[in-house]
């Protein structure tokens, strides 16, 4: 199967646990190791607003790929009406984005890649 057919929700939602799972790593390897102080430090990072602001600097920044900026565009421009109460539509598009990006690379075999865009978001 062709992964560019993918629904770009459907690598969303694979991405989001991808993305979730490399924040919950950084934060006990920076030696966080109360559970209620990890959960607040990761909102930080998996919250939509957070995400959709990593991907406008990762996308500002030329960080990207053109292949890797047309599965972000694919997302953001998803059809759809539904969106958190915590955020508005434009910001769940962006989130979105990022998290489609993850899922995409993740389904490619592309590991390093979402190690290089992770470290980028950890220096951001």
């Amino acid at each position: 199967m062709n992964v560019m057919e993918i629904n770009v929700l459907v690598l969303a939602y694979l991405g989001d646990t991808i993305y979730e799972n490399y924040i919950r790593k950084f934060l006990i390897l920076k030696g966080i190791s109360n559970v209620n102080d990890l959960q607040k430090e990761a909102v930080s990072y998996v919250s939509a607003s957070s995400q959709a602001s990593y991907l406008t600097k990762l996308l500002s920044s030329n960080f990207l790929t053109e292949e890797e900026i047309e599965v972000v565009k694919r997302a953001r421009n998803y059809k759809t009406t539904s969106h958190p109460k915590s955020c508005d539509i434009l910001t769940y598009k962006h989130a979105t984005g990022l998290e489609a990006l993850i899922g995409y690379l993740d389904l490619t075999k592309q590991k390093e890649r979402i190690d290089e865009i992770m470290d980028f978001i950890f220096r951001n």
